[in-house]
C-alpha cells in the first residue's frame, strides 16, 4: 500500500485523514508540533527542514502521497504566524518532498486550502505577491502591517491555491498530481476557537452553508482520500470545494 505524509495530523482534518488512510492499510507519516510521528514546528525554516529530512528518512526517499493540512486560523497570535504556517510551511514541504513523490506509485499531493481564498480583495493583498515570490520576510512584514489575522488567513489560502495551480506543468512533468481541497466551516478545534473569539465569533457562527451545518473532519478527509487515489487519476490542478454549497451561494456566477 501507499506511504503518505500528512502535516497537521494530530487534530481536526489531519487526524481524521490519518485514521481513514491507516484503516485502509496505508502507511501514514504524521507531522505536527506534538503527538505525531514527526514533531516539527512548520512556522520556522528550521522546523520545516526537520520535517522534510525526517519524512525522507522514514520513507526511504520514496513517497506516494503528501497532504499539507497543517494551518492556523484567525485566532492565531499574529498575522505573521498565519503566513509562515499556511503558506511557507506548505511550500517548503512541497519543494522538499517533490523528488521523493516523483519516485512513488501513482503519486499525488493535496493542499488543504479554504473557501476564505475566494474572499473579495484577497487576491489584491500585497502580502500575496510576496508569498508567491518566496519572500517570507517581506510577506510577514506586510501581513503584520495589515494587522488583521482574517486578512492574512484569506491571503495565505489564496496564495497557496495559486501556488498549486502555477505548478501544474512542473509537477505533471514529475508524474505527480497536485490539487487543493477548499473546506468551508469544519467542526474542528480551530473553528471552535473562532466561534469563541470576541472579534470573529459572531461572523463565524453566522457562516452557515446551504446544507445547514458545518462539515465533520471525516467528510473533508474522504474528499482528500479520493484525490489521493486512482479514481482521481486525471484530476490535476483543481480546487475541490467541500463546503456544503457555500461557494455556490456566495459566487453563483463565478467558477
Amino acid at each position: 500500500m501507499s506511504v503518505i505524509a500528512i502535516t497537521g495530523s494530530a487534530s481536526g482534518i489531519g487526524a481524521a485523514l490519518k485514521e481513514l488512510l491507516a484503516r485502509a492499510g496505508h502507511t501514514v507519516i504524521g507531522i505536527d508540533r506534538g503527538q505525531a510521528d514527526i514533531e516539527a514546528d512548520l512556522s520556522t525554516p528550521g522546523g520545516r527542514e526537520t520535517a522534510v529530512a525526517a519524512v525522507l528518512d522514514r520513507c526511504g526517499g520514496v513517497l506516494d502521497g503528501l497532504v499539507c493540512c497543517a494551518g492556523v486560523g484567525v485566532t492565531a497570535a499574529n498575522s505573521g504566524l498565519v503566513v509562515a504556517v499556511n503558506y511557507f510551511g506548505v511550500s517548503a514541504l512541497l519543494d522538499g518532498l517533490a523528488e521523493a513523490l516523483s519516485r512513488g506509485q501513482q503519486p499525488a499531493a493535496v493542499i488543504v486550502g479554504s473557501i476564505a481564498a475566494t474572499q473579495p480583495g484577497a487576491a489584491e493583498l500585497p502580502m500575496v505577491e510576496a508569498m508567491l515570490a518566496g519572500d517570507e520576510a517581506r510577506a510577514i512584514e506586510l501581513a503584520e502591517q495589515q494587522g488583521q489575522t482574517h486578512l492574512a488567513y484569506a491571503g495565505s489560502k489564496y496564495a497557496v491555491t495559486c501556488l498549486a495551480r502555477r505548478n501544474v506543468v512542473d509537477w505533471a512533468g514529475r508524474g505527480v498530481r497536485l490539487n487543493v481541497v477548499a473546506p468551508g466551516a469544519v467542526e474542528t478545534p480551530l473553528l471552535q476557537a473562532s466561534k469563541a473569539d470576541p472579534r470573529y465569533g459572531e461572523s463565524t457562527r453566522r457562516f452557515v452553508a446551504p446544507l445547514g451545518r458545518g462539515s465533520e473532519p471525516r467528510e473533508v478527509a474522504e474528499a482528500i482520500a479520493f484525490l489521493l487515489g486512482p479514481q482521481a487519476s486525471f484530476i490535476h490542478g483543481s480546487v475541490l470545494f467541500v463546503d456544503g454549497g457555500m461557494d455556490a451561494l456566495m459566487r453563483a456566477k463565478t467558477f
